[in-house]
């Protein structure tokens, strides 16, 4: 997995993925590590098919996808503008008793103000806060975006304000 987490770093997400089959093919079955750092790899190329794939894929080699996978896979997902995809593995999470954190739904709340889609982002912080996970800098300012790009900029001054009495 160490090779696997080089060659993300390196951005060569091929030879991640070559890899990971090998260990497969040499029955050195691969961990989650090594999932995650291919799903990683093959986010920061966009490769947002090839990362849903291998997130598909963990459950067959029999490891458990985790909060880091199923992050580096929405990751992928919103780099490659498919904000709906972040949404559906949000969602995924609650079904596979994964409890997403805050770098999740921050992800999901930044696909969707990419996508234009503004009020989803405020809900997001709504279920986010009504999940007990309490929104830091980042959610917020993807929030605060969200409404920007929507030329919402009266909900945007009310996050804004909220933002210190909820000491963030």
């Amino acid at each position: 997995s160490a090779a696997i987490s080089a060659c993300e770093k390196g951005g060569q997400w091929q030879h991640a993925l070559t890899l990971l089959s090998e260990m497969s093919a040499a029955k050195t079955p691969p961990g989650k590590m090594a999932y995650n750092a291919a799903v990683r790899a093959c986010g920061k190329d966009k490769q947002w098919q090839r990362a849903l794939h291998l997130l598909s894929s963990m459950p067959d080699a029999k490891v458990a996808p985790n909060e880091v996978t199923y992050s580096a896979a929405m990751s992928a997902c919103m780099k490659g503008g498919q904000w709906q995809l972040v949404l559906m593995l949000l969602s995924r999470m609650h079904g596979v008793a994964v409890v997403p954190n805050k770098i999740a739904y921050s992800m999901a709340i930044t696909a969707c103000g990419r996508g234009g889609k503004w009020q989803l982002a405020l809900g997001l912080l709504d279920m986010m806060l009504g999940s007990r996970v309490v929104p830091d800098e980042i959610a917020c300012n993807a929030a605060i975006s969200a409404c920007e790009k929507g030329s919402q900029w009266q909900l945007a001054l009310h996050l804004l304000r909220f933002m210190p009495d909820a000491r963030i």
